[in-house]
């Protein structure tokens, strides 16, 4: 991991640290390209939390939206489910 990605990520922590009670209810918001298996690779990082998935296609069906609402332990397993699912490829994190 690069030294702005790891410096993003603590100031993630950090923020969540003062500006929420945990654990807590967490919207994580990606962007991928239109891809069943991009879009379900999404969602079963998120298997078995009692997460709530939302998605959406762009206009132009190139990109879905994902939107997770799911209750975590703390700022640090918000970042540990940000870092795992960046493997996914195109991906973006919002």
């Amino acid at each position: 991991m690069d030294k702005n990605t790891e410096d993003f990520y603590e100031r993630l922590k950090e923020e969540l640290r003062t500006t929420s009670n945990w654990p807590s209810i967490y919207l994580y918001k990606f962007i991928v390209p239109t891809d069943t298996s991009k879009i379900i690779a999404v969602e079963e990082a998120f298997n078995n939390m009692g997460a709530v998935i939302n998605t959406v296609q762009s206009k132009t069906g190139k990109f879905t939206s994902v939107s997770v609402n799911v209750n975590m332990e703390s700022p640090e397993h918000v970042v540990e489910k940000y870092q795992e699912v960046s493997t996914i490829e195109g991906i973006i994190s919002l």
